[in-house]
Formats: structure tokens, C-alpha cells, sequence
């Protein structure tokens, strides 16, 4: 007998981050206290996972992303391995990502993706775990990975999430800046910046560092949208992220009216917070220089990851 569930995660766009991967005496800190400081939004492109189990001799994991297989898709193996271990029964695993964003350009896919297979496969395999509990099953399998640091708890809150401390879900500290219902997100990408080398580089982590914990204190001091964005498009600057195509996508959507825009972190591209009466001038814009098919609107998603029918 075959088992269906279905969860779905939204994405997390990061606008700034500070690496907090080391304690204070500059000891690797563990996975738990692992993560980042740092703001973005949560968008509701995302991914929609389906798990589809049944009982076999043994355990096998087979993972696919926009209908293709992807034996390259290691964070969600390593959730799923991990949720695994809590049953003594054998199975046979499909895990279907339907991705909504452009992957691999800071739209927060693979903890999307984690987290989602977190969610339905616990459901898949009837375990009594929290939520808080899940997400550091994903958030756990993201800092293993190397695909990323802090991006689970935010897609579990919604809105425009700032991290004040780091860690998994119940161990970090994170706030919120208020969004109305009708602040969408306009994205123009032109490709990605792989996260594992970002994340390889002293030189670009040393940066990060100096430029994100200097972009939070100065959106703490006045937390509004304007300067939240205002700060971020400064943080990618300042940190040698920016590129001049992406300097010319946030002054085209800034001139159409866009209260503010920032880079994706990290990926080479543009999210632009505007509402929706002026989401199509935005979208206008970016078609100048992009084609449409490299454009995302998306409303901000104020509930987070949730199990779907």
C-alpha cells in the first residue's frame, strides 16, 4: 500500500547575512548553534513536495526536481536518511520537488525543499514530531550540505524575517518588520552564484561578516522597509556581490516606483519590494534588459511551510 503526502514551503529570499559558524574562542560551532544573522523575505513561489512511500525490504531514496531525477539533491536525501532512523520498518521513498523559483539564485530552494521533505515524510511515516523539531532536521541537513546556513527558520515564520541570533528553529532569535497584504516581491534573475563557494571563500566570508553584522545594527536603528532594503542593496556593495547588470535592474525598478530593492543572497539577482498596484510597472521595467520568463512576481508569504492536501 502506497502512502501519499504533500508539503508546501515558500521561499526565502536572503537581502543580507552575516556567517555564524564559529564560536567565540573561533571553534567550529555545532550544526544546533550553526546558522546566520541576517533579513530577507519570504516569497510564495517556493517548492511543493510530494512523498510517496511504501514498505519494501529495504530503504531506497529516490529524489526529483521539476519531474527529473537529481541524485545530486543531498540535503533532502540527508532529511530524509535522518527521518528514517526513527522508524525500525524498511521503505521505499520518492520525494517529488516541484520548484517555483529559479533555483540556485537565492530563492531559498534546497531549504525549501528540505523542510517541505521534513514535513510530509514525518506525516508519511507517522512520527510525532514538532515543528520546531522538523525544521532542525532540515536546517540540520542544510549546514551539512553546504547549501546553506539560516534560511529554514525564516520560510517557517513568513514575512520580511530578520535573524538576530543564529541557529535551528527554537535556538534562533528572529524578528519581524510588518508587511501589509498587498507588498509583492518583483525578481529579475540573470543566473546563479553557487553557495558552496561563496561559503569556501575566507576572503568573501570575512567581508560578509564585517558588512552583515554592520547592516543589521543599522536596520535596527530605524526597522522600516525603506531602510531595510536601502541598507541590503548597500550590504551586496559593500561585500563585491553586486554586479553592474544588477546595479541596472534595481535602478530601473526603483525609478518605476519600487519602494526599495536588494540583491539576492547569493545568487546574480534583483528582488524589488512594491505593492501590488505597481507591480506591473516593475515588471515593465525589467523587461527593458530581461526576458520574461527571468521574471518572478510573487506576494509575500505571511504563514510559512505547512503540510498540504
Amino acid at each position: 500500500m502506497q502512502t501519499i503526502t504533500r508539503a508546501f514551503a515558500p521561499s526565502g529570499i536572503s537581502s543580507f547575512f552575516e556567517i555564524c559558524n564559529a564560536t567565540r574562542d573561533g571553534r567550529p560551532a555545532i550544526s544546533m548553534k550553526t546558522g546566520s544573522r541576517g533579513g530577507g523575505f519570504v516569497a510564495d513561489g517556493g517548492v511543493l513536495t510530494q512523498i510517496a512511500l511504501h514498505e519494501s525490504a529495504s530503504n531506497s531514496i529516490k529524489v526529483l526536481i521539476n519531474r527529473k531525477a537529481a541524485p545530486e539533491a543531498e540535503t533532502t536525501k540527508t532529511v530524509a536518511e535522518t527521518l528514517l532512523a526513527h522508524v525500525a520498518r524498511r521503505c521505499s521513498i520518492t520525494i517529488t520537488h516541484e520548484v517555483r523559483v529559479p533555483i540556485g539564485s537565492g530563492f531559498g530552494s534546497s531549504a525549501a525543499g528540505a523542510l517541505g521533505t521534513a514535513l510530509a515524510l514525518a506525516k508519511a511515516l507517522r512520527l510525532n514530531l514538532t515543528y520546531n523539531q522538523l525544521g532542525t532536521i532540515a536546517h540540520n541537513a542544510e549546514v551539512k550540505c553546504r547549501t546553506g546556513l539560516g534560511t529554514v527558520g525564516p520560510i517557517m515564520q513568513g514575512g520580511c524575517v530578520l535573524t538576530l541570533e543564529p541557529g535551528a528553529p527554537g535556538k534562533s532569535v528572529i524578528d519581524r518588520i510588518p508587511v501589509s497584504p498587498d507588498h509583492v516581491i518583483v525578481a529579475g534573475t540573470y543566473g546563479p552564484m553557487p553557495t558552496k563557494t561563496v561559503l569556501s571563500s575566507p576572503n568573501k566570508c570575512r567581508a560578509v561578516n564585517k558588512w552583515g553584522r554592520k547592516t543589521l545594527e543599522n536596520i535596527l536603528a530605524d526597522p522600516s522597509l525603506e531602510n531595510f532594503l536601502a541598507r541590503c542593496f548597500e550590504f551586496a556593495e559593500k561585500t563585491g556581490f553586486m554586479t553592474r547588470r544588477l546595479r541596472n535592474l534595481a535602478k530601473l525598478a526603483n525609478e518605476a516606483g519600487a519602494i526599495g530593492s536588494a540583491q539576492n543572497m547569493v545568487g546574480e539577482a534583483i528582488h524589488s519590494l512594491t505593492t501590488l498596484d505597481n507591480a506591473d510597472r516593475v515588471v515593465q521595467a525589467f523587461m527593458q534588459v530581461l526576458p520574461e520568463e527571468q521574471i518572478l512576481v510573487a506576494k509575500i508569504d505571511l504563514q510559512g511551510a505547512r503540510l498540504v492536501g
